[in-house]
């Protein structure tokens, strides 16, 4: 079965740190590019990160630079998000998705792109006291 799927989530106090994983099933990371996403209650779902799948260019939203680290591990077939410094806006579900080669689908329309090739079916991240 071809798949992403996340791990990693869970309940941390604001100030922590999570680092998220994003696993490929069937198939290998290596041909593509990893984004990685969020949904708060209510809101809509944003783009959060990005990594190119050969040349490691990366992307982030204003609201996580600094604190937030995509990279992969082509050899396990694993794209990781570490969170740092987390905070209680950060609470949402969070998804990986696959495209080809680059993040230009990220980059260009974000989330409600009809092109990624999979998705994760989420891990919740949840900071608070």
């Amino acid at each position: 079965q071809l798949q992403l799927v996340e791990s990693g989530g869970g309940l941390v106090q604001p100030g922590g740190s999570l680092r998220l994983s994003c696993a490929a099933s069937g198939f290998t990371l290596n041909d593509y590019a990893i984004g990685w996403f969020r949904q708060a209650p209510g809101k809509e779902r944003e783009g959060v990160s990005c990594v190119h799948s050969s040349d490691g260019t990366t992307y982030y939203a204003d609201s996580v630079k600094g604190r937030f680290t995509i990279s992969r591990d082509n050899a396990k077939n694993t794209v990781y998000l570490q969170m740092n410094s987390l905070k209680p806006e950060d609470t949402a579900v969070y998804y990986c998705a696959a495209e080809a080669l680059n993040c230009d689908g990220y980059y260009n329309y974000g989330s409600s792109w009809l092109g990624y090739d999979y998705w994760g079916q989420g891990t919740q991240v949840t900071v608070s006291s």
